[in-house]
């Protein structure tokens, strides 16, 4: 989203639109006491997420900008049939019906301990996955790397993948590949196939 009011009128577009029954959205940058802000604006959905600045606003005033944040938004038709399994600081799962739907936001490069955070996320992730074995399950994230290339993260996702006989949804459909970020003031984008590749991860029994 890079923040939630910048991602916002996206979101109202296609609720306009195409009225999704689900978004997974990362970066949302909101505190823990202003998550509230996306029911009060999305009221045919209900959050489940969290903040990634409680720990920093623990110890003080925020410093910097605000950063991170995972909320997954389900359409209230859909009330009946979500259970929240899960909620973390860097991801959270949620079940509707018999799919397992799991929302991720990596650390960035540059941050301290990244490497290992990503691994003992991901062991995390699949023993969540493995709780609900019956289910199939969808991984939608922002890696904040780049797939293709020896970045040590970029190495254990890949890793992840194929040890875990998942498949990358973008691979299925290499012609549909687009910029998967594009700012306009700063004439910048980043196209499907390096940056932030897995949108979504499917079993491969799912085919």
């Amino acid at each position: 989203m890079h923040g939630f009011h910048q991602g916002c009128t996206v979101i109202d577009d296609l609720i306009d639109e195409i009225k999704p029954d689900l978004f997974l959205l990362q970066e949302h940058w909101l505190t823990p006491s202003n998550l509230n802000t996306f029911e009060h604006r999305f009221s045919d959905y209900f959050p489940f997420g969290s903040s990634a600045m409680s720990t920093c606003l623990e110890s003080g005033m925020l410093r910097g900008r605000p950063f991170g944040g995972v909320i997954t938004l389900v359409s209230k038709t859909l009330r009946n049939y979500t259970s929240t399994i899960h909620c973390d600081e860097r991801f959270n799962i949620v079940k509707v019906f018999d799919r397992l739907l799991i929302n991720v936001y990596l650390k960035c490069s540059g941050s301290n301990n990244r490497l290992l955070v990503c691994s003992v996320l991901l062991a995390d992730i699949w023993s969540w996955r493995e709780r609900y074995s019956d289910c199939e399950c969808v991984i939608a994230r922002d890696f904040n790397t780049v797939m293709g290339s020896n970045d040590a993260v970029a190495l254990r996702l890949k890793d992840f993948v194929n040890s875990c006989s998942l498949v990358r949804c973008d691979d299925l459909f290499p012609s549909q590949k687009v910029a998967t970020y594009v700012n306009l003031s700063l004439d910048q984008c980043t196209a499907v196939q390096s940056q932030n590749t897995v949108t979504r991860i499917f079993d491969q029994n799912d085919f």
